[in-house]
């Protein structure tokens, strides 16, 4: 198939931010579009805005002006529904209510020619159900587009049981004409981005409701090791927590009360309170001019250690998991330090896993198990673990967690050693699966089940969640370059410390580990 002719007439019923954006971005690629709402005046100032914006993006040099005023001509209000009749496209982006846009559908199903094709801009309504009761089911396509439109790339182009693939793959490549980055999706709950980001602020609320750290350190953590530009309590409060709140409620329910997508109890207690985020002047943080900035834990300055070896077992390279630990030596080798190698003999070695020794501390990556536990199978009391970090190289905080047994010296033995390499070093209370691994952990299992239960592509799941929440890595290339055995050590031990199914491992997870293959070649 190919994308819909230039010029053809794209309709968009609905003014409001995703229809306008919707707007701006069909006519800006060439398209006539018709832009409907039952409120006149709201289309007259949409047409005005975006109008106002080509010539911003002219003025930047993002577009010439004759492309801003030939993207300007193409924009034309719709005064009625029958306007939109010669659409060869008509994109709904209403409230989101079944039967508001079933009414909608049907009234333009009457309207619109046999070819035109029908698409819902839902985010959370099934597109099998809106299509459920039109005389052409089959020409009704989900297109979600991420707000706001015109700088998100992604568009989830969401195929019901009756949706036509012909009509999917117009779709597709109409909004890749558009300048999007498409993926196909099945209708299901929450479709890629809205079910697979669950575990991004599900893994928050577990760490903050045991205490492993406050809001700020937490966001500090995930932004300044893992890498995302938002951590979750900072993203929440720019969702809002109700919008987030009732998000996470729905996917719950629509999944039968999957323990995997339980909601949070202190996330209830803040939509309760009032406390919805940026919109309410406080959600975690407090909005306003005179709000302080939030401050995120760092452990004061320790002296930096003289000797530092690397252990493995026997056969081991000594270099660690996925090159992980290597990436780590190499940071710490680059700051001065001489890292010798050392392979432990049988029954000297108090763990498989590569660990870096200073001054008695035995400091490995986390595997999912906390400090306190490992130290207690291990047998070696100064346990240190560190977390996850996207790339060693660069990021400016680590997160350690330390053993109820560990001594001080030797934990700060371990501080130092970060801090010497130029870390930003924060303590994390003894949680299991500390922060960032247990979150890509679990952000890559939600990832391996759609892709298992064949919602969509390995490819398409990692294109939508960089384009559409703007990951730094996708979760099944993070699961690749982490390592798929440890991904699956750290969900299994996990699942057997808390005893919750929520950590059970994607049978997907399980086949590639067997099989060796990753997800990306």
């Amino acid at each position: 198939m190919a994308a819909l002719e230039k010029n053809s007439v794209v309709a968009v019923i609905g003014s409001g931010a995703m229809g306008a954006g919707i707007a701006q971005v069909a006519a800006a690629a060439g398209y006539r579009v018709k832009l409907y709402d039952t409120r006149p005046e709201a289309v007259s100032k949409a047409l005005a805005d975006i109008a106002k914006m080509y010539g911003k993006l002219a003025e930047k040099g993002r577009m010439t002006m004759d492309e801003a005023v030939a993207a300007t001509a193409r924009l034309h209000a719709a005064g009625s529904l029958a306007d939109v009749a010669d659409a060869a496209l008509v994109v709904e982006a209403i409230v989101e209510n079944l039967d508001v846009k079933r009414s909608v559908f049907a009234e333009l199903e009457a309207l619109v020619a046999d070819d035109c094709i029908l698409a819902t801009n839902t985010s959370s309504i099934s597109v099998t159900a809106i299509a459920a009761k039109l005389r052409r089911p089959e020409r009704l396509v989900g297109m979600h587009f991420f707000n706001p439109v015109p700088l998100m790339a992604l568009v989830e182009v969401v195929e019901g049981l009756a949706t036509s693939e012909a009509v999917a793959a117009t779709v597709y490549d109409t909004a890749a004409a558009w300048g999007k980055n498409p993926v196909h999706a099945k209708s299901t709950p929450g479709f890629i981005v809205n079910r697979v980001a669950r575990p991004f602020y599900a893994e928050g609320w577990r760490l903050l409701s045991e205490q492993a750290g406050d809001p700020a350190t937490i966001d500090a953590v995930l932004r300044e090791a893992g890498g995302f530009r938002m951590g979750p309590f900072e993203l929440m409060d720019l969702i809002g927590h109700d919008v987030n709140f009732s998000v996470t409620q729905s996917v719950f329910g629509a999944y039968f009360n999957d323990p995997r997508f339980t909601p949070s109890v202190l996330q209830q207690e803040m939509v309760n309170a009032g406390f919805l985020g940026r919109k309410s002047g406080r959600g975690f943080y407090a909005y306003g001019e005179n709000a302080g900035a939030p401050v995120a834990q760092a452990e004061a300055a320790q002296p930096k250690p003289e000797v530092v070896t690397l252990s493995a077992a026997i056969g081991s390279d000594g270099r660690g998991h996925s090159g992980i630990v290597h990436s780590l030596v190499q940071r710490l080798e680059q700051s001065g330090f001489t890292v010798s190698s050392r392979v432990l003999l049988e029954g000297q070695a108090h763990d498989a896993a590569p660990a870096l020794h200073c001054n008695g501390a035995a400091i490995y990556l986390t595997d999912g198990r906390s400090a306190t536990q490992r130290a207690h199978d291990n047998q070696h009391a100064d346990t240190v673990l560190f977390d996850l970090a996207l790339d060693y190289a660069t990021a400016k905080r680590i997160a350690l967690a330390r053993a109820d047994q560990c001594s001080d010296a030797a934990y700060a033995a371990a501080v130092g050693l970060f801090q010497a390499a130029g870390f930003t070093v924060t303590l994390l209370d003894d949680v299991a699966g500390m922060a960032v691994m247990r979150t890509v952990a679990m952000l890559a299992n939600e990832a391996a089940d759609a892709v298992n239960q064949g919602v969509c592509t390995a490819a398409a799941v990692d294109i939508a969640m960089q384009k559409g929440v703007n990951y730094p890595r996708g979760p099944l290339a993070w699961a690749d370059q982490v390592g798929i055995e440890h991904i699956v050590t750290v969900l299994q031990n996990l699942a057997q410390g808390y005893g919750e199914d929520r950590y059970r491992v994607s049978p997907l997870l399980r086949r590639k580990l067997a099989s060796g293959a990753p997800f990306h070649a």
